[in-house]
């Protein structure tokens, strides 16, 4: 006989979760695991809401089960520590991102690139070790094997610092993993959604030169005065966009709707790379003679490492880096949901857990 998600674990814990493909999220209750030798158990204080959530709730990739608690971008502050924990402590401000497990035996993760292990286990919607169901961070604490959390510097707000466990180490990673981190490079930035404007503040704090590319000519001034970026390009104006061919070192892609890819590739200098980390739900189209031609390389990434991911957070507190947020009370989840759809939000809905989250409603 089947074990409620309220009597799985000891220690008793509520969030909100979506009960079928509607994605409608409401509260609920259920369990976590003891904290165990290795585990480190948090407070959540906030949680940012990334478009993966949007995904999994509707279950529009065919992978989630219900009840789902989503949410992967986990920030508090540590209650309780096990016995053989060592680099935490009880009231250290930590995050835990998109992943909460893997094998820690295979190549990738010998290789500090859990994120790339077969057997990585996803914060939300998974199966854990043990065989029971991974819940999210819209809930109000966590239990994770220390491996798998990052302390967070104590300069960053929680609020803004949230959305880099994902958003931030999805853009950092690859700025770095492909050599894109070099002063006086040249580097595109296609979109500036919830991706894209942490990717310009990495690579601006790297030392290098900034074009954001839109399909929007009204975010210029946002993508120049605000968040930094060096000059702006609207991806449909022929003109400045043969002006600018050939100038690039690289592009990071963050977009995830079906958009050409050839004006991208037409951007990079010889041997330039183009990294997809968005991810459009039909295949894109690939003319392959521009890459040819130039010996260009196109490229994915996926968040980081833990190693990377604990690199990535140190740098941002070095630079003062987090994410543009929108703070929300969790009962507007659902409403921020449809924004999000809507891409109504700069640039990151972080849910204030820690007050908002109350589990006699």
């Amino acid at each position: 006989m089947a074990v409620s998600p309220e009597q799985e674990h000891p220690k008793k814990a509520f969030g909100w979760a979506a009960r079928d493909s509607s994605g409608v999220l409401s509260p609920f209750r259920f369990s976590r695991r003891a904290t165990g030798e290795n585990d480190v158990t948090f407070k959540v204080l906030y949680c940012g809401i990334c478009h993966t959530d949007l995904h999994m709730v509707k279950n529009e990739w065919g992978l989630s089960t219900y009840p789902l608690i989503p949410g992967h971008e986990i920030v508090g502050v540590v209650t309780q520590v096990g016995s053989k924990v060592e680099k935490l402590k009880v009231g250290d401000h930590v995050g835990v991102g998109y992943m909460i497990g893997a094998c820690q035996s295979c190549d990738s993760c010998s290789n500090n690139a859990e994120n790339y292990c077969p057997e990585m286990i996803p914060t939300s919607g998974a199966k854990y070790h043990d065989g029971t169901t991974t819940y999210g961070g819209y809930s109000d604490i966590m239990v994770a094997n220390e491996h798998f959390v990052v302390r967070v510097p104590d300069n960053l707000p929680l609020h803004g610092a949230a959305p880099l466990l994902c958003a931030g180490v999805t853009t950092y990673s690859p700025l770095r993993y492909f050599g894109l981190d070099k002063p006086g490079m040249h580097v595109g930035v296609v979109g500036v959604g919830g991706l894209g404007h942490v990717a310009v503040k990495f690579a601006k704090a790297m030392g290098v030169k900034v074009t954001v590319i839109s399909t929007s000519p009204n975010k210029k001034a946002e993508a120049i005065e605000n968040l930094g970026a060096d000059s702006f390009l609207v991806s449909r104006d022929d003109g400045p966009m043969k002006a600018a061919m050939g100038t690039m070192d690289g592009i990071i892609d963050t977009v995830s709707a079906v958009h050409p890819l050839l004006p991208l590739i037409g951007l990079l200098k010889n041997n330039g790379k183009l990294v997809l980390v968005g991810a459009p739900e039909k295949p894109l189209e690939l003319p392959v003679f521009p890459l040819l031609m130039g010996r260009k390389i196109m490229a994915g990434s996926v968040v980081g490492g833990m190693k990377e991911t604990q690199e990535m957070i140190d740098f941002a507190g070095k630079h003062n880096i987090t994410a543009n947020v929108e703070v929300i009370p969790v009962d507007y989840v659902n409403t921020a949901m449809e924004r999000l759809i809507k891409t109504d939000v700069k640039y990151r809905f972080v849910i204030d857990i820690a007050n908002t989250l109350k589990s006699s409603s």
